[in-house]
Formats: structure tokens, C-alpha cells, sequence
């Protein structure tokens, strides 16, 4: 009955420490993003405006690792148990992904606009024995262009 009550108790404090680390983070991107509105990152491959020439453009990036908690990973077993979707993973992906783009947009610099932006994703940290996934990286990159003044 102890060993069920520990276990419990660590699934709780996880849950609990795992839900206030995502929400900080969530702020934390929220916060940035605003910082960035003026920056469009598109996925166009060519800039075209006719009154401005290109004045330098180079090649950007940004990379986000994310490791999943173990509550949820915990919760995402039971879901592949029973099937569906793992929302446990969404927001994960999710993070990983703003992340990367908020870092993209920071190597930018003073750029006008980001053309030709792709985001990827992959997962790190697998176990040959197990299937869960350890940690989620997404890199995005693209094409940083500043226009004339």
C-alpha cells in the first residue's frame, strides 16, 4: 500500500511541477512573440518590392530541444494503450516549434522580412527498448532579407 501511495504522490508532484514549467514557458513565448510582431516570417521564396532593393540578405536559424515530463509521457503510454490522440505530445511540439521560430527571428537582426522560413521537427533521446520520446527538437530556418532604406 506504501509503494502505491509513493508512486501516486510522485505521479501528482510531477503533474503538478510538469504544469507549471509549461505554463512558465508558455508566458515566456507569449512575451517574446510579441517582441517580433513586425518581423514576418513567410514561407514566399522571393521578396519583390518596387520602390526597395535588397540590401543584404542571409541565412537564419533558430533550434529548440524540449523534453517531455515524466506525467506525460506517463499519460501518452496510457493513450497508446487505448489509442487517440496524445495531446500530452501537442503541446510539446507545439513549444518546440514557437521556440525555434522565436530564435530564428532573433538571429535576424534588424532584418525586414524572413522568406523561404521551414520548420522541422525530430525526436531525441529515444531508448532502443523503449518507444516514448525523450526529448522533441524543431530548428527552423530561412532566408533573413533587409531591404534599402
Amino acid at each position: 500500500m506504501n509503494n502505491l501511495l509513493f508512486f501516486m504522490t510522485l505521479i501528482a508532484i510531477g503533474y503538478v511541477v510538469g504544469t507549471l514549467a509549461e505554463k512558465r514557458h508558455y508566458r515566456s513565448i507569449h512575451e517574446r512573440e510579441k517582441k517580433f510582431l513586425y518581423l514576418p516570417a513567410v514561407t514566399i521564396k522571393t521578396v519583390t518590392h518596387p520602390d526597395k532593393k535588397i540590401a543584404s540578405a542571409e541565412l537564419v536559424c533558430g533550434s529548440a530541444v524540449i523534453s517531455i515530463d515524466y506525467f506525460k509521457r506517463f499519460l501518452a503510454s496510457l493513450r497508446n494503450i487505448f489509442g487517440g490522440t496524445v495531446k500530452s505530445y501537442e503541446s510539446l511540439i507545439d513549444r518546440a516549434r514557437r521556440e525555434a521560430l522565436i530564435r530564428m527571428k532573433e538571429m535576424a537582426g534588424d532584418a525586414t522580412v524572413i522568406v523561404n522560413v521551414r520548420i522541422e521537427t525530430s525526436t531525441i533521446g529515444r531508448n532502443a527498448n523503449k518507444k516514448g520520446v525523450g526529448c522533441l527538437e524543431a530548428i527552423a530556418y530561412g532566408t533573413a532579407v533587409t531591404l534599402e532604406k
